[in-house]
């Protein structure tokens, strides 16, 4: 089932956040409020939003596919959500979704700000790119001093990941290079053009511009500290966390399982994914792309609170994140204990 939703305005959920910081999602914490790994008692019907061309979500086609879902009792309406990935974040915080996976450095500031949605599975890592041109002379992330870089838009995660790798090594991300916004299907024009030096997206676009223009790997987001980080998570409703956490962690567990399937299975979850990206993309590049991801790292409980407490702190250092803010607490507040 697709559907299509109009979702309220940031402002419109943000008068909002006052009263939801009021019950936080750290009231689960230090309880194992969630339901062992038996099915549900009755069937329950979720709505699970997901970007059906993203391959770093194939895991959802595979949880479909092989009825994952079904083993715990749960009936899911699959949601085509197209949009921005804050958007689908808004999608979740009011009801027109129980849940979908987004990327965490989106996801940090609104739930800063008192997004009722908890993260209850790190998906995956990998999926960023920043790519140049073996003619370029740009060895190292210092040397982009200066140079311009394509992104899809200045506050996407991938920006600001990137501009965090700056930071770390003494650069400016805001005076020492320029972030230039262009559509991914245009990266490569652009470069061509000499308008960047550079391009920071994510995948499958920067995989296959990566391979089509055969292009440097210039640095991911699975290197030094982040290798074993988590880039995706699963969000939930914070109500369905607080009033079902048997159902939450159902959930949870499905696509903890599904993560597992497609790592171990990645030439199978590509054909089982090949109906939903085009044509001209076959399953062996699908394959290709989930190998170089890191879906056997699914990140749950105390792990996935320390990515989101290092991100929390990184995403300080490019002025996303206030300053004053306890990274440490806040992991604790928007992730709470789901045993899976």
């Amino acid at each position: 089932m697709t559907q299509q939703t109009t979702f309220p305005s940031r402002r419109t959920l943000l008068r909002g956040a006052a009263a939801l910081a009021a019950a936080p999602l750290a009231g689960l914490a230090g309880q194992h409020a969630f339901a062992q790994a038996s099915p549900l008692k009755q069937r329950q019907t979720i709505k699970l939003a997901w970007g059906q061309t993203a391959v770093c979500q194939s895991p959802i086609s595979v949880a479909l596919k092989q009825g994952l879902f079904e083993k715990y009792n749960l009936a899911v309406e699959p949601v085509n959500f197209s949009g921005p990935t804050d958007a689908l974040l808004q999608a979740i915080a009011t009801g027109h979704a129980d849940g979908g996976i987004g990327m965490a450095l989106r996801w940090l500031k609104p739930l800063e700000q008192g997004f009722d949605v908890g993260l209850t599975v790190g998906t995956h890592g990998g999926c960023m790119r920043l790519l140049v041109p073996e003619a370029a002379n740009i060895g190292s992330l210092k040397d982009l001093k200066g140079k311009s870089i394509a992104v899809t838009d200045p506050a996407s995660p991938v920006r600001n990941f990137f501009a965090i790798r700056l930071a770390e090594i003494g650069l400016d991300p805001e005076k020492d290079v320029s972030w230039v916004q262009y559509p991914q299907d245009l990266f490569g024009e652009a470069l061509k053009k000499g308008e960047v030096q550079a391009l920071a997206g994510d995948d499958p676009h920067l995989y296959l511009i990566r391979e089509r223009d055969k292009l440097i790997e210039l640095a991911t987001n699975l290197e030094g500290q982040y290798a074993k980080s988590t880039c995706c998570v699963l969000g939930l409703r914070g109500a369905l966390i607080r009033d079902q956490p048997e159902v939450a962690g159902a959930i949870s567990r499905a696509i903890v399982e599904a993560q597992a399937w497609t790592a171990a299975n990645p030439d199978k979850t590509a054909e089982i994914f090949a109906p939903f990206v085009p044509a001209k993309v076959t399953p062996e590049t699908v394959a290709a792309i989930l190998r170089s991801h890191t879906h056997d790292h699914h990140s749950t409980g105390a792990a996935l609170r320390g990515d989101v407490a290092l991100f929390t702190e990184q995403l300080k250092l490019v002025n996303v994140i206030r300053k004053n803010t306890d990274a440490k607490a806040f992991a604790q507040k928007i992730v709470p204990h789901v045993p899976v």
